[in-house]
């Protein structure tokens, strides 16, 4: 049997990545998480690192380009909701091998994650608006919000303005207002301040650590 394609997960977000572990976990024989990254170089040498867009200023891209030239990693692969034809477009130029939707199912991500091993470039036509894989998860979740709701309230809790957000996610400023007072609702408050100091209570800052050896991972 060949030895499962290492795999390293790359985000901000602690409860987000555990999630996508959590996830693959089933598939360790094909696919084995080597570690998870929160704000930190790769450290292991993997296959392919898995970048994931939850909360990040997807508007650059400059973290791809640097795993793209990381010797630690052969392949590196986008998994996001956000199919905005220019960002997708800045992955491909920036030399990614994969932009992968979140709306997979954890054998659909699997098998995506072993075609780009195999040296295939694996570009998800958008999906539209659709829900997150069942197996995903993110901060809030258990609180009910759901995982747009989550990235935009990561946002504010970062510090953006309503037209970062908006920008940052590729939805109208209308939009952006929408959702932010679903998420007051949701979380019982009334102002921004107060929305901020609820994120930074409930796991909504970004992370800076390194979870090495998934669940005896190499």
């Amino acid at each position: 049997m060949a030895a499962p394609i290492l795999i390293a997960l790359i985000d901000d977000y602690d409860v987000v990545l555990k999630g996508v572990a959590t996830m693959l976990d089933p598939f360790r024989h094909r696919v084995l998480v080597a570690e998870i990254d929160s704000n930190k170089p790769l450290d292991d040498a993997v296959d392919i690192a898995l970048y994931d867009s939850f909360a990040q200023p997807e508007a650059d891209h400059e973290e791809i380009e640097v795993l793209v030239n990381s010797d630690r990693a052969k392949r590196v692969v986008v998994y996001t909701w956000n199919f905005a034809p220019h960002l997708v477009d800045s992955a491909r130029r920036r030399g990614a091998h994969g932009y992968l939707s979140k709306t997979l199912s954890a054998h659909q991500l699997v098998e995506a994650l072993e075609a780009v091993h195999a040296g295939e470039t694996v570009f998800n036509d958008s999906p539209g608006r659709a829900r997150s894989s069942p197996g995903l998860d993110w901060p809030g979740r258990q609180l009910g919000l759901t995982d747009r709701e989550a990235e935009i309230l990561a946002l504010i809790t970062q510090g953006k303005s309503n037209a970062d957000v908006a920008r940052l996610t590729f939805l109208s400023p209308n939009t952006v207002k929408s959702y932010i007072r679903s998420v007051y609702r949701k979380i019982d408050v009334d102002s921004r301040t107060q929305a901020v100091l609820w994120g930074v209570e409930h796991g909504f800052s970004p992370n800076h650590h390194r979870i090495d050896h998934w669940k005896g991972g190499p």
